[in-house]
C-alpha cells in the first residue's frame, strides 16, 4: 500500500477574500498529514500571512493576454471592465507545476472552467460552488449548524456528494497595522462611541459602487443618525478622495463618521465594543466576520451569490434586513432605504435586539471550533476514500 500523504492543490481566485478562506482551509488539510500545494500569483502569495508552515507555496505569474494590463495579478489591478482578461489569463497547469503527483485539486467556484481542464489531466477535482458536471465532489464552505436544509438539497439537486468542510472563520483577530496612524485614528475614534451604536460600512473589492449609488449610500448614513465607519473603496486608477462624496457631507457628519479609504483591518473593526451593526455586500467571508463577533447586518448585495445570502440570511435566519431595492431588477437603492435598514440595526430599540439575539446565535455557529474541525475531518476521509477506489488500493 502506498504510504505517502495524499497530494492535494489548492487553487483560489485572485481576490483577497477567496484567498483567506482558501488558506485556512490549506492549513488545516496540512495539519492532518496532507501534503498540500497553495497556488496563486507571486504577489498575491507575498500579501499572505501564512500561520501553517507545511503548506508549500507555488507562484505562478499570469501569462500576458490581451486585455490585462502589465503587472496584474490580482482583482484589484485592472479596471472592472477589464476584469474578464483575468479569466482568459488564469493558468491551466496549476497541478502540473505544484508537483509530480496531485491527488486533488481544489478549485474556487470562480474558476468552474478550470474542473474540465482538471479532468484531461485526469486529477480529480472538488468545487466548491456548485458550477459545473465535471467536478466529482462539491464543497461548501458552510456546515448543517448554519444551514441545515442546503447540504441534503444540493446533493438532490447536482446528484454528487456534497461535502461541508466548515465556516473556515479566520483563526484570530488580525492585530496588522496597529502601529500606523490611521489605524490608531479609528481606534481613538471607536473608543468614543457608545457601545453597540456604530454602523461599519464595507462593501468588498469586486463590485465597486457607481457614483450614485456612493452619493445615495453615503447621504443614507446621513438621514439615518447613526455613528458610521466607512471603508470606501477607491474606483479603479483614483489618485485622490476628490468626488467620492456628497459635497459637504464629511462636515456636516463630522464626528458621527468617518471614512476611511485606504487599507482597514476589518477583523480589529468589527471586535470593537462600539460595533452594533455590519453593512456588507453579503460575500461569504464578510458575512462569516460580521456574524462572528454577533452584529446584525445591513445587507446591499451587489452582484451573483450575494443577493441569495442576503434573502436566506434575512428570511431565514433573521440575523439582518436588507436595503430596499427598486428599479429595473431591483437594482436601485435610495438614501431612505439605506436609512431605514441602518436604523432598524442599530437605532430601533425593538428590532436592533431582535437581529442581534438571532446574529449571537449564528456567532456560537462561527465560533464553534469543534463543529469546524469534524467537517474538515469528514472532507478528508472522503478525499481518500475517492481516491482508494480510483487507485484500488
Amino acid at each position: 500500500m502506498d504510504a505517502s500523504p495524499l497530494h492535494v492543490v489548492v487553487f483560489p481566485w485572485l481576490a483577497f477574500g477567496h484567498l483567506l478562506p482558501a488558506l485556512e482551509l490549506a492549513g488545516r488539510l496540512a495539519s492532518r498529514g496532507l501534503r498540500v500545494s497553495f497556488v496563486s500569483t507571486p504577489r498575491n502569495i507575498a500579501r499572505l500571512r501564512r500561520p501553517c508552515p507545511s503548506v508549500e507555496f507555488v507562484e505562478l505569474p499570469l501569462p500576458r493576454v490581451d486585455g490585462l494590463p502589465d503587472g496584474a495579478e490580482a482583482t484589484t489591478d485592472v479596471p472592472d471592465h477589464m476584469s474578464s482578461a483575468l479569466w482568459k489569463a488564469a493558468f491551466l497547469d496549476a497541478a502540473a507545476a505544484a508537483g509530480n503527483k496531485v491527488d486533488w485539486l481544489i478549485l474556487d467556484g470562480m474558476l468552474s472552467w478550470a474542473a474540465a481542464s482538471a479532468a484531461d489531466r485526469k486529477v480529480p477535482c472538488v468545487l466548491m460552488m456548485p458550477y459545473t458536471a465535471t467536478a466529482e465532489l462539491l464543497a461548501v464552505r458552510s456546515c448543517v449548524e448554519f444551514e441545515p436544509e442546503s447540504v441534503p438539497l444540493l446533493s438532490n439537486i447536482f446528484g454528487k456528494p456534497v461535502v461541508p468542510i466548515g465556516l473556515l472563520p479566520p483563526p484570530q483577530v488580525d492585530g496588522d497595522g496597529d502601529g500606523d496612524g490611521d489605524t490608531a485614528l479609528m481606534s481613538s475614534w471607536l473608543d468614543r462611541q457608545p457601545p453597540k451604536s456604530v454602523v461599519y460600512v464595507a462593501l468588498g473589492s469586486e463590485a465597486p459602487l457607481t457614483a450614485e449609488q456612493r452619493r445615495e449610500l453615503a447621504l443614507g448614513l446621513e438621514l439615518s443618525g447613526a455613528p458610521f465607519l466607512w471603508a470606501l473603496r477607491k474606483p479603479h486608477g483614483g489618485d485622490d478622495d476628490g468626488g467620492l462624496l456628497p459635497p459637504g457631507f464629511e462636515e456636516r457628519t463630522r464626528g458621527r463618521g468617518m471614512v476611511k479609504t485606504g487599507w482597514v483591518p476589518q477583523l480589529k473593526i468589527l471586535a470593537h465594543a462600539a460595533v452594533g451593526a455590519f453593512l456588507t455586500h453579503c460575500g461569504h467571508s464578510s458575512v462569516i466576520e460580521g456574524l462572528r463577533f454577533g452584529h446584525p447586518l445591513v445587507m446591499l448585495p451587489l452582484f451573483l451569490d450575494q443577493f441569495t445570502n442576503a434573502s436566506y440570511l434575512e428570511g431565514a435566519r433573521g440575523v439582518g434586513v436588507q436595503v430596499a431595492r427598486d428599479g429595473e431588477h431591483g437594482s436601485a437603492f435610495d438614501r431612505d432605504g439605506v436609512a431605514a435598514a441602518v436604523r432598524a440595526a442599530v437605532v430601533d430599540e425593538e428590532s436592533k435586539k431582535a437581529l442581534a439575539a438571532n446574529a449571537g446565535k449564528m456567532g456560537e455557529v462561527v465560533a464553534d471550533t469543534e463543529c469546524h474541525e469534524r467537517c474538515i475531518d469528514a472532507f478528508i476521509q472522503q478525499l481518500r476514500s475517492y481516491t482508494t477506489t480510483r487507485t484500488g488500493y
